[in-house]
């Protein structure tokens, strides 16, 4: 298996040399060099980026630099207020949760936090939750039901924490009551995959009215490292296993899993942060005006519905 991220280093040589040119080149030059450039980078990344391969789109929706959930609170929302802990066990930092305001209109915000730098990632854990991070986002979830405020999750996961001590305080039990109470919230739900979405771990945030996707995210039940070995005993054909997958939002979309696809600026989310929230904004203000329109019990009904008809299959007689 070649470097996954091969793909991005002609773009990168690219940036490289603009770099160069614009600090190193005499006045005379630079700005007809730097445009020669660019246009060069801008064409490349085009070619590119229109023949993205599963894999590829893996490592993007992975990439270091990609915003996380408490970017996107940052950008999109005001007065957060963070809530702590699930009043049985700790506090989960893997899982941001609490309330501000979007658009003036007070709201549940609740999503999966990565960590940017080496002591972030380890005290947030690389993003995977523990149980009391998914008692967490329920407690806030069912306050939010409570004063009838809509529910924003944000998900990227690499899935949920599989270490003993989260096998021993109920981890499968936490996902599987999350499922169950999510499904029958009687309060707008709009689900975000913005990076990873990981199997169990971005499901246990993912049971809503609309299910939105990142163009370059990806939703799957296991990760394409873990199909390889589970199907081939052999973790390095990870790329021939994100094909079979059907990860991307893509095929998702295709599949009628999501129910929209949310457009990236060229080069993925991290090459323009400002353009990926402001379509993540108008997305969210778009579908939250639909769905204040619904009474509750057409919440209900519409959600349960929508869940029931996943996974409708035809047979072939042979």
């Amino acid at each position: 298996m070649n470097d996954p991220r091969d793909f991005e280093r002609p773009l990168q040589e690219l940036e490289e040399q603009i770099e160069n040119v614009r600090l190193f080149a005499d006045e005379a030059r630079r700005e007809k060099e730097m445009a020669a450039l660019q246009k060069k980078l801008n064409k490349l990344r085009k070619e590119v980026f229109s023949k993205l391969t599963p894999w590829q789109v893996v490592q993007l929706a992975r990439h270091p630099k990609r915003p996380h959930t408490a970017d996107y609170i940052e950008a999109l929302f005001t007065g957060f207020t963070e809530v702590h802990g699930d009043r049985r066990f700790a506090d989960d930092p893997a899982i941001i949760a609490g309330f501000a305001r979007f658009g003036g209109a007070p709201v549940c915000v609740i999503g999966h936090q990565k960590g940017r730098d080496t002591k972030q990632k380890i005290y947030r854990n690389f993003g995977m939750p523990r149980p009391e991070g998914y008692r967490k986002a329920l407690r806030v979830m069912q306050m939010a039901e409570k004063f009838g405020l809509p529910i924003l999750t944000l998900i990227d996961t690499p899935g949920a924490y599989p270490g003993m001590d989260a096998e021993e305080r109920g981890q499968a039990e936490a996902i599987a009551t999350n499922l169950k109470e999510m499904a029958r919230l009687r309060t707008p739900v709009i689900a975000t995959v913005t990076g990873e979405g990981g199997s169990g771990g971005a499901l246990a945030l993912g049971i809503g009215d609309k299910i939105n996707m990142l163009e370059h995210s990806i939703y799957s039940v296991i990760s394409p490292e873990g199909c390889a070995a589970i199907l081939w005993k052999d973790a390095t054909r990870a790329e021939e296993a994100a094909a079979a997958l059907k990860l991307t939002a893509k095929d998702l979309l295709a599949l009628g899993l999501v129910d929209l696809v949310i457009p990236e600026p060229l080069g993925g989310a991290h090459a323009d942060p400002q353009a990926v929230f402001k379509a993540v904004g108008e997305t969210l203000s778009a579908e939250l005006e639909e769905l204040s329109k619904l009474s509750p019990e057409e919440l209900f009904d519409r959600r349960y519905n929508k869940f029931r008809a996943y996974g409708a299959f035809t047979e072939q007689s042979s």
